[in-house]
This record gives C-alpha cells, structure tokens and sequence, in this order.
C-alpha cells in the first residue's frame, strides 16, 4: 500500500474490510487517520480513512445502532462536501442479510439526502453491488449470487434516481472494467471480474471531476484501488 500511495500521493485515502479491532497508528506516515472499527465481531468489517486535508469533522455513525456497531462508515466534513468511505454488508453466500442489506440501503440513502441539505456529499468504497451487467463478467449465471440479484441493482438504481451519479460509469459509459476478483479460479489473470467499487456524488459535484480511473495492476488484495481526482478547490484527490 505504502508504493502506491508514495506513486498516487492521495490526499485523502479510504480503506474498507479493515478487520482491525482498534485503530492502527502511524500506518501512513504523514497522514491523519480515522478508524471505524467493528464492536460487535472481533476482525469483521471496518473502515479507515487517510487524510492530508483538515476535515471539519469526522463521524463513524448513521444514527443507527443495529448498522453502527459494524464500523461501515467514516464519515469526512470538508470546507465543501462531505465524503464517505463505506463498506456496504453483504448480502451473503446464501442471501440469507439480504433483508437485511436493502434496509440498510435505505436508510443510508435517506441519510446521505439528509447530509445533502447541508451540502453536496461523495460517496466511495466497496459498495457490494454490481449495478448492471456491463459491471459483471459473468452476469446470466449470477442473477442469484450476493451483489448481483434484482433487489440490489434496483437499490442502487434509487441512489441514483435520487440526484447522485455514479462518477466512473458516467465517465465511461461502455467501458468494461472490474474492481474485485474471487482468489479462487485464476479469476484475476482471466478478467472473470466484478465492479463492485464507486465513487457516488451529488449532481452539483460532476462538473468540478477532472477525472476518475481504476487501478486493476495494482495487486494485493482481491479488489483493486479506484481514485477520483477533483481540483483543489473543491478538496482533492482521492482513493478508496
């Protein structure tokens, strides 16, 4: 991580299914860092925020203590937006949180639109969801796997019916590209890949993006970085 941080020099960098019980310190050097840790399973879940930039606060909670106590979430206040690094529940092997996955997707749009009223919000990280076919290798024999089924597409299609837009796609509306890939099958030297990370912004945002890319030879985990680059002013740039 540390090489290609050194090569990208982020500004601010999101880490998702961190595992970690408690915060890490110094593991970027010259970086402030914010840990949302699971209090319910040891080494479950987590997300960690790196930072350059000064947020005008840091928040780890929807407001929800069934979903809080995961650490999903942090939660960045900058001068102009907020920005969010998350790590979306799956629905699992057998689908048996997928009731549970769609309430929290609706409740975490609610919460991003509540947000919106103070000002325009990103939202990145591992999203668990492949949102349309293009955005999955393999889509007809996966209509049933978690992250693939109908109910999740259609969640992820309300986010973006409600005013936000997936930065990536609308940069990049035919293009193939994946951000996860199973360690089983050789799956990564195949390309048998999913999409399953995004940067999500409010409307008002699209026009400041200089650009958004994906990182598929940057090896180390079984998905790959995703970067949204902006101007200084808005804030920064950005890997999750």
């Amino acid at each position: 991580m540390a090489k290609y941080v050194e090569q990208d020099k982020p500004d601010i960098i999101f880490i998702q299914e961190t595992k970690a019980s408690e915060p890490i310190p110094d593991l970027l050097p010259g970086y402030k860092s914010y840990w949302s840790c699971c209090t319910k399973t040891k080494g479950y879940s987590g997300v960690a925020c790196f930072t350059k930039l000064e947020p005008k606060k840091v928040s780890f909670d929807m407001g929800n203590k069934e979903y809080d106590v995961e650490g999903r979430n942090v939660i960045v206040e900058l001068e102009d937006y907020f920005i969010i690094g998350s790590y979306v529940p799956n629905a699992g092997q057998k689908l048996e949180r997928l009731d549970f996955k769609q309430q929290w997707d609706k409740d975490f749009l609610a919460f991003m639109k509540n947000l919106e009223k103070t000002k325009p919000v990103i939202w990145c990280g591992d999203l668990n969801v492949a949102h349309e076919e293009i955005d999955i290798a393999n889509p007809k024999t996966n209509k049933k796997s978690a992250g693939f089924t109908q109910q999740e597409r259609d969640d992820f299609s309300k986010v973006l019916a409600s005013g936000f837009v997936d930065v990536w796609r609308k940069l990049h509306p035919t293009e193939v590209a994946y951000t996860y890939w199973s360690f089983r099958f050789n799956a990564r030297s195949k390309n048998i890949g999913w999409r399953l990370d995004y940067f999500v912004m409010s409307e008002s945002l699209v026009s400041s993006v200089v650009d958004c890319f994906i990182r598929p030879s940057v090896l180390g985990s079984d998905h790959c970085p995703i970067g949204l680059l902006m101007p200084k002013k808005p804030d920064a740039s950005t890997t999750s």
